[in-house]
């Protein structure tokens, strides 16, 4: 069953990510084997494979928290990157980190919009209020 889960795991993440996200997988199982497996298997394989709601509406969900937690740079950076692959706007992704800065706070929310920038680069230019 484990093997099943990791491959349906890996083939999500490369559905979401693409194919180079294979590369983020490969040094993780270098350096943590076990936390790799779980970080694809469990995540992935289980989680967003399940039916219910769209991978549309899972990453508002993860942005959300992600800009609420306020120290997860790089996965929000991911799932920034994820989200635009699922159709999300940049405008809807800045919409999400501003109400974060109500329910979790401006300092993270500032934070949040310095990763979104980092994503977005020039394109951030000129983003209205």
């Amino acid at each position: 069953m484990s093997d099943e889960r990791y491959q349906r795991g890996l083939n999500r993440l490369k559905e979401l990510e693409g194919p180079e996200v294979l590369d983020w997988v490969d040094e993780l199982t270098k350096s943590h084997p076990a936390l790799a497996r779980l970080t694809v298997e469990y995540p992935y394989g289980d989680i967003w494979t399940r039916p219910g709601i769209s991978d549309r509406d899972r990453e508002i969900a993860v942005i959300a928290s992600l800009t609420a937690l306020g120290n997860s740079e790089n996965e929000l950076g991911s799932h920034i990157v994820m989200a635009r692959k699922v159709g999300l706007t940049k405008e809807e992704i800045m919409e999400i980190i501003i109400l974060m800065s109500v329910y979790a706070g401006f300092p993270v929310a500032l934070k949040a919009l310095e990763t979104a920038k980092s994503v977005f680069g020039d394109d951030m230019e000129g983003q209205g209020p």
